[in-house]
């Protein structure tokens, strides 16, 4: 069964937005934290890591440890770049299970 995706153009325009528009943290580690790749710097690793398998698991002091380094601005833009590929990973496994049935 193919499903069509309504969604899909608004979607990818929200991603390209959040991956590649202007911001503070570079695009290359936003692009990095969401698909929660080895090309991140060493002590972004584990945060990426927890957002993508368990985002609720996140904790302050995850956050804190990380903000004397990137500031808030640019650890947000990189949250939000790993929360954002996190969910494509699952919208795809959805949408492959649906094509499957």
């Amino acid at each position: 069964m193919k499903t069509d995706d309504p969604h899909a153009a608004l979607r990818d325009g929200v991603l390209a937005t959040v991956l590649e528009g202007p911001g503070e943290a570079d695009p290359a580690i936003r692009q990095a934290a969401a698909a929660n790749s080895a090309q991140l710097p060493p002590e972004l690793q584990a945060l990426v890591e927890k957002i993508h398998r368990h985002a609720y698991r996140v904790t302050d002091e995850d956050i804190a440890r990380l903000q004397a380094t990137y500031g808030d601005d640019r650890l947000f833009e990189i949250i939000v770049s790993a929360a954002v590929g996190a969910s494509q990973a699952r919208l795809a496994a959805g949408l492959r299970a649906l094509e499957e049935a």
